[in-house]
Order: structure tokens, then C-alpha cells, then sequence
């Protein structure tokens, strides 16, 4: 029995802001960075399957939508960023990208 994975996910870069004491802020900031990864058919040394693409490669667990292991143009995230993820439908090659649906899984949020 094979498990059906998504083949691809938006991966937003966002700055978590935390105040003098270090504790969270109300919110996260605007995404600084964002990259579309594609399944590579491998599995990350998380176990779980990896997805590559525009400076991106991030292992990501298809049952929750989490990120678990990512590196940004080969490099871990610095400390204060956080990934969120939206699953990106399938093109269909005979639909203009206008006309793609926008149906997509709630973000996850990992902090790096």
C-alpha cells in the first residue's frame, strides 16, 4: 500500500518578533521569503518526505503539514524565523494559472 503525499507546498520565511524579555510577541511579521518545493521521491534524514526548491529543501511530515528539518540556501534557519507551509494544489496543464484553485491546507508553523 503506497501513502498519497502532496507534490508540492508553499514554504513561507517569517520573523517572529519576541520583546526585551524574550518572551513571544502578539504576532509574526511579514514573510521575508517564500519558495515553492516540490516532492523529490527522497525520504530526509527525518524520515519523513523531502521537498525541494528556490534555495529550499525541507523534509515535511504529509499527515500534520509540519516541517520537520529545512535548510535555506544550505544553511539552518537563524534563530527568530519561523516557516509556515500551505500545500499547493496541482496544475492541471490545460488550466491557464489564473484558474487554479486556491484550496489549501491551514499553515503549519515551525519555529527554526
Amino acid at each position: 500500500m503506497t501513502m498519497s503525499h502532496p507534490q508540492s507546498y508553499e514554504i513561507l520565511l517569517i520573523p517572529q518578533f519576541t520583546d526585551a524579555k524574550g518572551t513571544d510577541a502578539p504576532g509574526t511579521g511579514r514573510t521575508i521569503r517564500s519558495a515553492v518545493v516540490e516532492a523529490t521521491g527522497a525520504t530526509g534524514e527525518s524520515g519523513y518526505p523531502r521537498y525541494a526548491g528556490e534555495g529550499m529543501v525541507a523534509d515535511i511530515d504529509p499527515a500534520t503539514h509540519t516541517v520537520e528539518a529545512i535548510l535555506v540556501d544550505g544553511s539552518e534557519l537563524d534563530y527568530g524565523l519561523t516557516v509556515r507551509i500551505s500545500e499547493k494544489p496541482a496544475r492541471d496543464s490545460h488550466m491557464p494559472d489564473s484558474h487554479v484553485p486556491e484550496n489549501s491546507v491551514p499553515e503549519s508553523n515551525t519555529d527554526g
